[in-house]
């Protein structure tokens, strides 16, 4: 047996190197070097295996949409972008107990009904996973039960029982035999992932990696790991709160920036059919400060409410503090907003706020960002069903943002009946009851809502 040779392994890209260095040389990344156990190769071969492997035109290639096979939670198929595909990996991760193994264990007993199913679970006893199906109320699951972390084990019983929808939970418990290095090492974690998907795509099998997140809310081992899946899933929350988010960074089978809203309950998690009522406060009027705007997340439209306090700064420095939002945008819009409408926060503490904890990172929050600066520093409320959207560009202008038609559609649909739009977003055809108020410059939109 090769004697291990210790190696620092770079937790963003994967590459190695002898000896520890502050910066990756592959990747230039700064203190991302862990150390690691590198292995012995054997000598490559490449005589032969150009005859062995085919090359194929791509015009000779005949493309089929992938059929979909639904998790039977609705929520969960709207970020998948309409379902598990076969042969699909699938990475799911989140902070601890926001409920990831709850979600996949109701998605599996749903699915179970009309296909095999394979839970793997690498961090909890078989008796632990029956008793939280238990507290779900999923006793008499049709769920196939694997405890295990060994990779060699889990192949196995895969390739024996050959499940058309497998779990593994989690990956960074699972570790090879191959290899000398503990479990969560980036060399365990990327060869353990490597087979994994390598088995997807040979036997057809829709796999699902649970991974662990750092204390930066990345998904831990090496970046590689996302490159590697078709799939991943952010799952984000707050633990004082009920509701949760799950929302596609990559997707190869859908759209990217998918979000699907679920509130947590006594018997798991629950889609929720109309997330837009999560992020409108419930004001008995309207209310200084207060701007509802429609923001894109993949192809649903939300209304989320946009709160400002403008409030007179008792230090040398006013405060500019952004929840939800970009703080640096909101520095460059008070500017934009003292520059091109006359109206000068240079000696007011500025505080924004999205309701209901979503985070907002589109440019269409813009315009509504402005009025509900103007409304809380005038102590004036905008008028009443008044939603908007907007880009405001340096120069004051107000740009149009994509999807414009959906966005009004939703908004119409809750029952506004004004919105103050981009004037390039003008609908051609009038929605029924809403009246849109287009504006070119950031200054008309001020005038606009003034009342």
């Amino acid at each position: 047996m090769a004697k291990s040779k210790t190696l620092y392994a770079c937790t963003e890209c994967g590459g190695e190197s002898p000896k520890w260095q502050g910066q990756c040389p592959h990747c230039s990344a700064w203190n991302t070097l862990v150390e690691s156990v590198g292995e012995s190769k054997a000598p490559a071969r490449y005589q032969g295996l150009a005859e062995a492997s085919r090359v194929t035109s791509l015009a000779d290639v005949e493309a089929e949409e992938a059929p979909r096979r639904s998790t039977q939670i609705g929520e969960l198929d709207r970020v998948l972008g309409g379902g598990l595909v076969r042969g699909a990996v699938v990475l799911i991760g989140g902070d601890p107990g926001i409920g990831k193994s709850t979600l996949l264990l109701q998605a599996l007993t749903g699915m179970a009904k009309s296909c095999s199913v394979l839970y793997v679970s690498g961090e909890e006893s078989a008796q632990q996973v029956a008793l939280r199906a238990r507290r779900l109320g999923l006793e008499g699951s049709p769920v196939d039960l694997l405890a295990e972390i060994q990779l060699e084990r889990i192949l196995a019983t895969l390739e024996t029982r050959k499940p058309e929808i497998a779990v593994i939970d989690s990956i960074q418990t699972v570790y090879s035999e191959a290899l000398t290095s503990a479990p969560g090492s980036v060399a365990q974690v990327r060869e353990c992932a490597a087979q994994f998907t390598r088995f997807a795509k040979s036997r057809g099998t829709a796999l699902v990696l649970v991974g662990h997140v750092t204390k930066e809310g990345a998904i831990a081992g090496p970046r590689v790991l996302e490159h590697m899946v078709d799939c991943v899933l952010y799952f984000e929350g707050d633990s004082h709160s009920s509701f949760r988010l799950v929302r596609a960074i990559k997707n190869r089978f859908g759209a990217a920036n998918e979000l699907g809203v679920f509130a947590m309950t006594e018997k798991g998690l629950r889609g929720v059919s109309n997330p837009s009522a999560l992020f409108l406060s419930q004001h008995g009027g309207a209310v200084p400060g207060s701007c509802v705007m429609v923001t894109q997340e993949g192809t649903r439209p939300l209304l989320v409410e946009i709160q400002a306090l403008v409030d007179e700064a008792h230090a040398p420095n006013a405060r500019r503090l952004s929840v939800g939002l970009e703080q640096n945008r909101l520095a460059m819009l008070l500017a934009v907003l003292h520059r091109h409408a006359g109206i000068a926060c240079f000696d007011q503490d500025v505080f924004v706020n999205a309701v209901g904890g979503v985070k907002i990172d589109e440019p269409a929050a813009d315009l509504p960002v402005l009025l509900a600066i103007v409304s809380s520093l005038r102590n004036r409320a905008l008028p009443e069903k008044l939603v908007c959207f907007g880009e405001v560009g340096l120069a004051g202008e107000v740009r149009a943002v994509q999807r414009g038609q959906e966005r009004l559609r939703e908004a119409a649909k809750l029952g506004f009946t004004r919105a103050v739009i981009p004037k390039a977003n003008q609908p051609k055809t009038p929605i029924e009851g809403l009246t849109t108020i287009p504006v070119e410059r950031i200054d008309e939109a001020v005038q606009a809502v003034r009342g």
